[in-house]
């Protein structure tokens, strides 16, 4: 017979345990809970069969909806400190990878669909994630409901909800103060409260009477970049000595393909000017590439935050990836290249001067962006040679940037939300 020590059998304080196999109880799953304490030696060498263990019954159920990948990692950071504070909780939702690793029950995988026309063109998929989510709502009733930005598509799923007398907590605000403004009525009539990461975003939900609090950003939580940037070369098998351009060209499949000609051909000119100079292409984790890169760019998948700490300077797709790039001070060029339908529609009801969050949170132009016909590998080379070539320029580009980070800075935003999601779902008082 299989047997374990103490130390490794689950255990609880809650008088709501059952201690039998699991196989007899499908309502019921194990979680881990810590002691405060060690055992004393005495008892950390006793062995119980394994079929014996002691199991949460779950009694309090979270829903999330995560549309792409920025978002499911805030969805995973989030529940991660749910289940710190609420053990005894089911969660499931729609998300990716980093949820499914922190034991979310995914019931449909993200559809990374953006802009108006690509949504038209992915309705029947949408339409399917969508109706499992709304038969979720239904069957596994959950306390409360989380959306994780993500609007054309979080929106619909909210009315569902609220229909439903279900709570719901909208976590990463959509961009009502630079387009479609009116959305910001439909929001405060299906949510019941706002957690959003930027201190700016609070003004305009309470001037509809929707609670809402800012939280901060949880890509804080995420870039603790202890080493040097010859420590960084060296673990990603880069020379440590030679200087690095990090290329990012998005997270989606549909910005990559969009992008990655033109990265292709700014690397050509870096390297024709800077034979030297070490050039990688950072990609999220699980992407590829469809084109073959010469050998003098090195492809990189899921270490973008080491390449961009590493790097001297950056050009960015437009995106969370502009803010993390500015936290971690690297100086940088944005661009970005949508669709042309969308790009005329969007000209007609954006309403902000900057596409990039560096430039919006410091209100005024701290780094070059190109749009469009704009975005082209000339315009890019030109600013990253400036970048590479004036220091003063990009010393000042820094100190600039190091102005976002201090603005940024709040205390462990992941685990407020998670507070404010106990709150609204009444689970009563946290474990820790």
């Amino acid at each position: 017979m299989d047997t374990q020590p103490l130390e490794d059998v689950q255990r609880t304080q809650s008088s709501n345990v059952i201690t039998k196999d699991v196989e007899a109880y499908p309502h019921v799953r194990p979680l881990p809970l810590y002691p405060s304490a060690p055992l004393p030696p005495c008892l950390s060498q006793v062995v119980f069969p394994q079929s014996l263990m002691i199991f949460y019954d779950v009694s309090k159920k979270l829903m999330i909806s995560a549309g792409e990948t920025s978002g499911e990692i805030y969805g995973a950071l989030m529940s991660r400190q749910i289940k710190k504070m609420w053990p005894d909780i089911k969660i499931l939702g729609i998300g990716g990878s980093h949820m499914k690793e922190e034991g979310i029950e995914l019931i449909a995988p993200i559809t990374h669909v953006v802009g108006i026309f690509e949504v038209v063109r992915h309705l029947p998929k949408l339409w399917d994630t969508y109706q499992r989510a709304k038969a979720a709502l239904k069957s596994e009733k959950p306390d409360l409901l989380v959306l994780i930005d993500y609007p054309d598509f979080n929106l619909v799923l909210a009315k569902a909800a609220h229909a439903a007398g279900i709570p719901i907590l909208y976590y990463v605000s959509p961009q009502v103060w630079a387009w479609r403004k009116g959305r910001i009525h439909k929001i405060a009539a299906r949510v019941s409260k706002m957690a959003v990461l930027f201190p700016f975003e609070v003004q305009y939900y309470e001037r509809v009477g929707l609670p809402c609090e800012f939280v901060g950003h949880p890509i804080t939580e995420t870039l603790n970049i202890t080493e040097s940037k010859e420590e960084l070369k060296l673990s990603l098998g880069l020379d440590p000595k030679k200087d690095l351009v990090a290329l990012l060209p998005g997270s989606r499949p549909g910005e990559i393909s969009r992008h990655i000609e033109i990265v292709k051909e700014t690397a050509a000119k870096l390297h024709n000017k800077y034979p030297s100079l070490q050039i990688a292409v950072a990609l999220a984790a699980g992407t590829s590439l469809d084109i073959v890169m010469p050998e003098y760019i090195k492809v990189i998948a899921g270490k973008t935050t080491k390449l961009v700490a590493a790097a001297k300077a950056a050009a960015v797709a437009s995106g969370t990836a502009t803010l993390e790039t500015a936290i971690l001070g690297t100086p940088m060029v944005v661009y970005y290249n949508i669709p042309p339908l969308t790009y005329h529609l969007g000209k007609l009801l954006v309403d902000v001067e900057f596409i990039s969050l560096a430039n919006l949170l410091s209100d005024k132009q701290v780094v070059q962006e190109y749009v469009q016909n704009e975005a082209n590998a000339d315009n890019i080379f030109q600013e990253l040679d400036r970048i590479l070539d004036n220091d003063m320029y990009r010393t000042e580009m820094i100190t600039n940037l190091l102005l976002i980070k201090k603005s940024m800075k709040t205390e462990h935003p992941s685990a407020r939300v998670a507070a404010i999601a106990g709150e609204l779902a009444d689970w009563g008082s946290p474990a820790e």
